[in-house]
């Protein structure tokens, strides 16, 4: 295949396939993998995002081949698809068409445009996309901190709420939790229109991951998720601290 891939490692977690539209994301996230995975820099990564070369032909041909597939294809996984560049060229939206005319099965991971993201829900919907938010804090500020220009808390709530409301199954990346109260509150917040949840913890990050009792954490986090009756999962690199 030329765009659709199987990712490998702990990226299998997430979906058995994945296609990124986008090279670059703009969010500037501080605990970003993406630039080292890209033999990038930070700055490069952030500051820069390029079209891949002839992508939605290339994506159509690889869904011609994988017709009728069983697997969920993830947008994505080292690019946001509901990034400012979306805007003008509708990769993302362009790639779940061709998902509906090859009857493929997608889910989306976002922290993007609120206003992108609702323009899509009836598209969603028709391909039976799932919609999944990365949401690890409720507290702006600390948002603004690690996610410097990405969507608001407030703005992935609502588009989630919306989501939910519209019949998409929802979920949500609690990935990476930095502070455990904060990613607890995400989950009393967001739990009556989320519908399954992926807990991850801080990586790479060695000062910041030394601030947490992680055994207790993921203690807290399943018997909260678990009285709460949701649906989860806790990644490997929590479940086997």
């Amino acid at each position: 295949m030329n765009v659709i891939y199987e990712p490998k490692g702990r990226a299998r977690e997430y979906s058995e396939l994945a296609c990124n539209l986008y090279l670059g994301c703009t969010h500037g996230c501080r605990y970003c993998f993406a630039p080292a995975c890209m033999r990038s820099t930070a700055q490069a990564w952030h500051t820069k995002v390029e079209l891949r070369k002839n992508v939605i032909s290339l994506f159509e041909k690889d869904a011609a081949k994988l017709m009728g597939d069983s697997r969920r294809i993830l947008f994505s996984f080292l690019s946001d698809p509901y990034q400012p560049l979306e805007r003008e060229k509708r990769l993302t939206r362009q790639a779940l068409e061709i998902v509906g005319r090859y009857r493929l099965k997608s889910q989306i991971l976002t922290k993007g445009c609120a206003k992108l993201i609702r323009e899509d829900l009836p598209l969603m919907r028709r391909v039976k996309t799932q919609l999944g938010v990365t949401l690890c804090f409720v507290d702006d500020s600390m948002r603004k901190k690690w996610e410097p220009q990405a969507s608001s808390v407030d703005d992935r709530l609502q588009i989630l709420k919306e989501a939910h409301a519209e019949k998409i199954y929802t979920w949500v990346s609690l990935e990476p939790v930095i502070d455990p109260e904060q990613a607890l509150e995400v989950i009393r917040k967001a739990a009556p229109y989320v519908n399954f949840w992926k807990v991850g913890k801080l990586n790479h990050m060695k000062d910041d991951e030394a601030r947490v009792d992680w055994k207790k954490f993921k203690q807290d986090v399943e018997t909260l998720l678990t009285g709460l009756g949701a649906t989860f999962y806790i990644k490997d690199d929590l479940r086997n601290i």
